[in-house]
């Protein structure tokens, strides 16, 4: 069996990179241990996994070998999302949770999405002005932000929509600076000292977004009025095999999961798809052609099958996936993958972004080639920006169908530049990667269109 190598240096010496520096602490590490290494002295191990095919062996691997850490990363994710929701559920609850959370994101529910998001995007990008510089990411989080509260909550303009608007956009910044970072993987600084200090501001900003849902879902039940298509309403009238319900606790954490994981990650892909296009003339180029095909008034299923389109933001997502890893795995007994033999206890973080910029799977892999969509299939543990296995994400189609249209509407109506040809480095945000807050592009000519 092969030996794990890794660094032996404790975790507070590694913390500073790997918050403030998470792409070049993977990687470093990668260029010096090859592609499955542990990282600290801990018995068991905490193994970084880059290789395929102990990807593979993972996400085939029975459910029940797994345990999913029930706070997730340094509890941040508890305090965020609540004790139910999916991403911190395994076994039969998890089973459970997927199997009545699944509907609403297949079918015909995602061709009246899809009108939406071209209704929302048309609206937020019809705002710009010509010959302003604009940051990028607000419009974009603006765009996902509707389209989810719209699509889970079916909720019109109003003021318990603007409300939950403004809050959770706050509340998600905050959190977002790649400093706060520290506050994710250092539990002891998630301390409540008053209203003005960074986790005081939270905690209170947090119960005011779950006021305002459980009064929604409170409102619903008292209305007894299920007709609607939003997925609060399909969870409230889903049923597991025993004939129950979700509870009201168990609603409002995969709600808040929805809103936050629907919306904060397709805005940083969003901002990285528009960097990327017009830092490469000769793909917005081609991707005006291929959009251009369609005519004045093409429909979103049109738009959605594009293959060009579609290359774009699969590159998108390889580049840098904004989720660095998946789920962490702790083995609940030993695996044997890939000529590695992993003990009971083994916390395993499968590596997107390694995966991502492996050179053999992706020949310069740190640049954005769209055409490498087009010339070969990968299998899904070689590109796997939602995750992987039983645990992969159930929005996936929601969120690729929502870039490649909020894409077309801006292609559609604008033509724009970046405000700077200077490379632009991936940042912290929460658990995430994103662009930095500062990138800018310049609406130069608005061109002109049909709605799509």
């Amino acid at each position: 069996m092969t030996h794990l190598k890794g660094p032996d240096t404790p975790f507070f010496l590694r913390a500073p990179k790997l918050v403030l520096r998470p792409l070049d602490y993977v990687e470093d590490y990668r260029r010096q241990y090859g592609d499955v290494f542990r990282v600290g002295k801990t018995d068991p191990p905490m193994v970084y996994v880059a290789d395929p095919e102990v990807m593979r062996s993972i996400f085939q691997a029975d459910p029940s070998q797994f345990q999913i850490p029930s706070q997730g990363v340094g509890g941040i994710l508890t305090a965020l999302l609540g004790e139910h929701s999916m991403l911190l559920l395994d076994g039969e609850r998890h089973r459970r949770h997927r199997r009545l959370l699944m509907p609403p994101f297949h079918g015909e529910r995602m061709r009246t999405y899809g009108q939406s998001i071209c209704a929302v995007a048309e609206q937020v990008i019809g705002q710009w002005q010509e010959g302003h510089l604009f940051k990028v990411r607000p419009p974009m989080q603006d765009i996902t932000l509707r389209v989810i509260l719209k699509a889970v909550f079916g909720l019109k303009e109003g003021a318990r929509y603007d409300e939950l608007r403004l809050l959770l956009s706050t509340m998600l910044e905050n959190l977002s600076t790649p400093v706060s970072g520290f506050f994710i993987f250092f539990t002891a600084l998630q301390k409540d000292w008053g209203p003005w200090s960074p986790w005081g501001r939270f905690v209170r900003m947090k119960a005011q977004v779950d006021a305002l849902i459980y009064a929604e879902i409170q409102e619903r039940r008292d209305r007894a009025d299920f007709s609607g298509d939003d997925i609060l309403t399909l969870m409230m009238t889903a049923r597991d095999d025993q004939g129950n319900p979700l509870s009201d606790a168990e609603l409002h954490d995969e709600l808040v999961t929805l809103l936050i994981a629907g919306h904060e990650t397709t805005a940083s892909a969003l901002a990285w798809a528009l960097y990327w296009i017009h830092a490469r003339p000769e793909v917005q180029d081609q991707l005006r052609l291929e959009l251009d095909s369609l005519g004045d008034q093409p429909a979103p299923l049109e738009i959605v099958n594009l293959p060009y389109l579609n290359a774009v933001c699969q590159e998108t997502l390889r580049i840098y996936p904004v989720a660095p890893t998946t789920g962490i795995r702790i083995l609940r007994q030993p695996l044997t993958a890939g000529g590695y033999e992993f003990p009971e206890g083994t916390v395993l973080f499968p590596s997107i972004h390694l995966v991502h910029h492996s050179e053999t799977l992706y020949p310069d892999a740190k640049a954005f080639k769209p055409e490498r969509f087009l010339k070969r299939q990968f299998s899904p543990y070689e590109f796997l920006p939602f995750g992987g296995g039983h645990r992969s994400c159930i929005g996936m189609a929601f969120a690729m169908m929502e870039m490649k249209l909020v894409l077309a509407v801006s292609l559609r109506q604008w033509q724009l530049e970046l405000a700077s040809q200077k490379p632009v480095q991936p940042v912290r945000r929460g658990l995430t990667v994103a662009p930095p807050r500062g990138l800018k592009l310049k609406a130069v000519k608005s061109r002109t269109t049909v709605p799509a």
